[in-house]
This record gives C-alpha cells, structure tokens and sequence, in this order.
C-alpha cells in the first residue's frame, strides 16, 4: 500500500479529514492524495499559496513573518498548516514551503531546502526541514510530496 493509500485508509477508518497548503509542491500533496479512490471522504481542501500574497490572503500569514523570517522557514511553514486549519473544517493540514529550483537560492537558504509543517486541530504541530540539494525541480518537488505524506501519517500516531 502506498503512503497516500495508508493515509486515505487510516483517516478515513479514524473519520478525521486533510486539508493541504502548499507552496513549491504547487498542488502535488493534494493530487497525491485525491489520486486515490475513497478521497472524498478524507480530503477537506487544498490551498495553493505560491506567492506571498496568497499565504497572506488565503491562510492569514503574517506579512511580519514573510518579510523577517522569509515565505521558506519554520515559522513560515507552521503559520501556513495553521491557516489551512482555520480556514477549513480539516482535523489535520500540512504545509509545504521551499526552493525548488533551479534558480532562487541563497548561501543561507539554499536550492532544495524545504520546510513542512503539520497541524492537528486541539493538538500539535509538527515541523520537518529537508535540505534535498542540488537534485532537479522536479526530484525536489517529488521527494517534498513523499516527505508531507509522511507527515499526515505521523499526526496519526
């Protein structure tokens, strides 16, 4: 079984649902998941924030912590799963923030680093950096889509 066919499988059995918000991933996590038959009763929404103006408008993104901490951080990525959960009816969101390439990085935040973050409603919130390196746009954007999975099966436990 895939992880997007444990996580559609294991939420559904729990009742809970997703909700996406995804930056460099453009789409993918929510695709991945709604791949799958039976997604309808497990995915709420997605959220597609490329820009930072949509992080603001979308999810309710401080414009502060875009402009002093950078839309790739931490911070960034925890703000983004905690909008898409206000802004749904989710129990659960995970966020995607980063550098997919090949072009936008910097010495300190790099090509292929990545922020995720996941939210669960009442609970707690998950955070996981990845610094993928100098794979393609497309590998970075993939191994982002694997490393949200693992996240959404994490809030499980």
């Amino acid at each position: 079984m895939s992880p997007a066919e444990q996580i559609i499988t294991d939420y559904g059995r729990r009742g809970w649902t997703i909700a996406t918000a995804e930056s460099c991933t453009g789409g993918l996590v929510a695709a991945a998941l709604t791949d799958i038959a039976g997604s309808s009763t497990v995915f709420e929404r997605g959220f597609v924030t490329y820009s930072n103006a949509a992080k603001t408008g979308m999810l309710g993104v401080d414009p502060v912590t875009l402009e002093t901490q950078g839309a790739v951080s931490s911070t960034t990525a925890k703000h983004m799963a905690l909008g898409a959960l206000t802004h749904s009816v989710a129990n659960v969101a995970v966020a995607v923030t980063g550098i997919a390439g090949p072009g936008g990085g910097t010495a300190q935040k790099p090509v292929g680093l990545v922020h995720f973050a996941c939210a669960v409603k009442g609970g707690r919130i998950m955070h996981v950096e990845r610094r993928f390196g100098e794979l393609s746009r497309a590998a970075i954007r993939q191994a982002s889509v694997q490393q949200a999975l693992q996240l959404l099966l994490e809030a499980l436990r």
